[in-house]
């Protein structure tokens, strides 16, 4: 963390790091140095070292760690206020000053999953601060995606993962969450033997980790509903015909969470990543800004409803 003095600071004030100020967002949102430190791609002790040398700043604490739990103290609960102000002040700023040199083409890979979700919110963000930037959006799966990434026709990539999988691309967590059950409000789907259940393909992450949790439990299914767009896979379940996996933000309040007091197994953790170029353009910069601030939402009001503003 870089401390200023009164010899270097403006009108003799510190001056809070932008950069500890974001492990510190990330510390609270994930939960754990550990998990934090991944999400800035930082070593747990260096995000430590930060914490440490931010609360000598302040000179109080503005975190207590326990043995399985990171909680914010009545200082820390004031400062993440204005650590979220200042960190999207500080990506505005950048925004507008390189906005006018900003044109060109951008290629944004992303799930279907998240093309109802992500892109209204992003793309009139990004339309309005780089309005001469044609955003090429290539919606497939994860694994597609990656492949395009490699193979640089893509300049950035929004991606599903699983806690458990490897990776030889540099990725950088955007949200780590559970993914969840969703049923029909009075539905009685989940009761059913064998269970209903709407999802996707093989290669989909939320279909191979409800399928692991429904064998590790032993529980009988079917796939009642097959569709490859998440708006078909949530009209079974509103019409209760199926429950399906999805993850917890993006559950919405239209239809119900259900989980172990429904009889139905733990799905565990899985995180939305980011993939972005070495060397990016100023485009892929500004436009990796926009999604990083959604999900920085998200992780915050979980189950919001994310349509545009």
């Amino acid at each position: 963390m870089k401390l200023s003095n009164n010899d270097n600071a403006p009108f003799g004030a510190p001056m809070l790091d932008a950069d500890v100020l974001r492990s510190f967002v990330a510390i609270v949102e994930t939960g754990s140095f550990a998990k934090a430190a991944d999400a800035v791609g930082r070593t747990p002790s260096a995000i430590s070292m930060q914490m440490k040398r931010l609360e000598e700043q302040l000179g109080t604490a503005v975190l207590e760690r326990g043995p399985r739990h990171v909680r914010l103290t009545a200082t820390g609960e004031t400062l993440l206020r204005y650590a979220r102000q200042m960190l999207e002040l500080n990506r505005a700023a950048l925004d507008t000053i390189l906005r006018p040199e900003m044109a060109g083409k951008l290629s944004l890979g992303l799930p279907d999953d998240y093309g109802e979700t992500v892109l209204p919110n992003v793309l009139k963000k990004f339309a309005e601060s780089h309005p001469s930037v044609v955003v090429d959006v290539i919606m497939k799966e994860s694994a597609d995606l990656r492949r395009l990434f490699k193979e640089g026709r893509l300049d950035l990539a929004v991606i599903s993962c699983d806690e458990l999988q490897d990776s030889e691309l540099e990725e950088e967590v955007l949200i780590r969450e559970p993914l969840v059950w969703i049923g029909a409000y009075g539905g009685t789907a989940h009761l059913r033997d064998p269970l209903p259940v709407s999802m996707w393909e093989d290669r989909c992450i939320w279909r191979k980790r409800a399928v692991e949790a429904l064998e590790k439990g032993d529980r009988d299914y079917r796939v009642a509903y097959l569709c490859a767009h998440t708006s078909g896979q949530r009209a079974a379940v509103k019409a209760g015909m199926a429950i399906a996996p999805v993850a917890r933000a993006f559950a919405g309040s239209e239809v119900r969470v259900l989980g172990e007091e429904e009889g139905l197994p733990p799905m565990g953790d899985y995180s939305i990543n980011l993939l972005l170029q070495d060397n990016p353009t100023c485009q892929a910069e500004a436009m990796a800004g926009h999604l990083r601030v959604f999900f920085e939402r998200l992780a915050r009001q979980p189950g919001m409803v994310v349509a545009a503003e």
